[in-house]
């Protein structure tokens, strides 16, 4: 019963195949906008996750500030090498910790130079942000303790100031005054999801930036790695609660650092971006209203086409759920061919969208089984009423109806 049903929806939804199709287009844009939002949105967070953990696992960011407090301003109190020190003496949980001071200057190679940030740090740094070495090595503990200038060149500054050339063994000019050797070249990172280039710097011993460039003994932030996921929170206050008692701070008073870590960038990513999607789809969602809408509307018409097609099937025998079902079979079926051809369409944009704008297209089948589970149910919702309709005709008075 169900099949005959089903084949004689489909037949009549054939013979005015222009119109089937005119009156599922809310259904169709509606599901293609639904999918099509819901995929950018997975495959943008899932390229900002990848690009948040490029810069390091379990990565916190210690930095100095200065707290706004009424009279004159005070002074911003930086951290001292002893700072990064004592968090690797006492506390635990920790698997590296690089001090960092940086250093706008000019690098000159010959008749090439390239306007960057020199960071001097220790080698504990390639090691919170994982960056790995492609050529050459990492500084030696004699060059570390002793600031001898030599440098580790990003892919950026490689390629401004070297093109196609080996830069190992070559020296550079920093600024004015300060020449160093280069040791190695850094992997290749790419740009961050901040649109920060993370290739463009060169590394240098702490020690040889604050002598040589900067003249002081200060150090600008402390970048530290946990050594689990778990570990990152517990770091995190046992560095506020050591900070507090180095910086002499009393009970009271404000911080005069700030500690930042990834996991909370990333989880407002992730809220964000789940936010923005339901917003969008909210707001393509309509546009299946819409549709629905437009179903009732022409299977309304259908009916009263088919009057005496309905008066003639009661007249000889079908029962009322007989035309209901028929009708609402044909409802469900203009919907559900409605929302295929939307998972489709919505499918194929994604993916063309997300080759476009360098995210990774992120296929998830529940995101398609729901979009059509709902336009089924729009069919249902709204093909119910027309359906009623027909199933409650006179038969007297449809076998007159001209």
């Amino acid at each position: 019963m169900i099949w005959t049903t089903l084949q004689l929806a489909w037949r009549e939804l054939r013979a005015n195949l222009l119109r089937s199709l005119l009156t599922t287009l809310g259904i169709i844009v509606g599901v293609a906008a639904v999918v099509t939002v819901v995929t950018l949105g997975q495959g943008l967070t899932m390229k900002v996750t990848a690009d948040i953990a490029s810069m390091g696992r379990n990565l916190l960011f210690v930095v100095p500030f200065t707290p706004q407090r009424a009279g004159p301003a005070t002074p911003q109190t930086p951290f001292k090498i002893d700072d990064a020190h004592a968090i690797e003496r006492e506390i635990q949980g920790v698997l590296a910790v690089a001090p960092s001071t940086i250093k706008q200057t000019q690098a000159v190679y010959g008749s090439n130079n390239w306007q960057i940030g020199v960071n001097g740090t220790t080698n504990a740094y390639l090691i919170v942000r994982e960056w790995g070495i492609a050529l050459g090595r990492p500084f030696s503990e004699s060059e570390e303790r002793g600031g001898r200038a030599v440098c580790i060149l990003g892919e950026t500054p490689r390629k401004e100031l070297f093109g196609q050339q080996n830069p190992l063994g070559a020296s550079i000019r920093l600024g004015q005054t300060t020449s160093c050797e280069v040791i190695a070249v850094l992997a290749p990172k790419g740009q961050s999801t901040f649109g920060q280039d993370q290739d463009d710097t060169i590394l240098m011993p702490i020690l040889a930036v604050q002598r040589r460039m900067t003249g002081n003994d200060d150090v600008q932030q402390i970048q530290l790695s946990a050594t689990t996921a778990d570990q990152v929170k517990p770091v995190q206050e046992a560095i506020g609660t050591l900070f507090r008692e180095r910086r002499r701070i009393r009970a009271g008073e404000q911080d005069n650092f700030f500690i930042r870590d990834l996991q909370s960038v990333s989880s407002l990513v992730d809220s964000t971006a789940a936010l923005l999607t339901a917003g969008l789809s909210a707001v393509a969602a309509i546009s299946l209203l819409v549709g629905g809408i437009g179903i009732m509307n022409i299977m309304l018409v259908s009916v009263t086409e088919r009057t005496r097609e309905i008066g003639i099937r009661l007249a000889i025998g079908a029962l009322e759920r007989d035309v209901l079902l028929q009708f609402l079979i044909e409802a469900v079926l203009l919907s559900c061919v409605g929302g295929l051809i939307g998972a489709a369409i919505g499918l194929g944009g994604s993916a063309a969208i997300a080759y476009a704008i360098g995210v990774p297209f992120v296929l998830s089948p529940w995101v398609v089984v729901v979009a059509f589970v709902f336009s089924a149910a729009v069919g249902i919702v709204f093909g119910f009423f027309p359906a009623r309709r027909a199933a409650g005709l006179d038969p007297i008075e449809a076998l007159r109806y001209e």
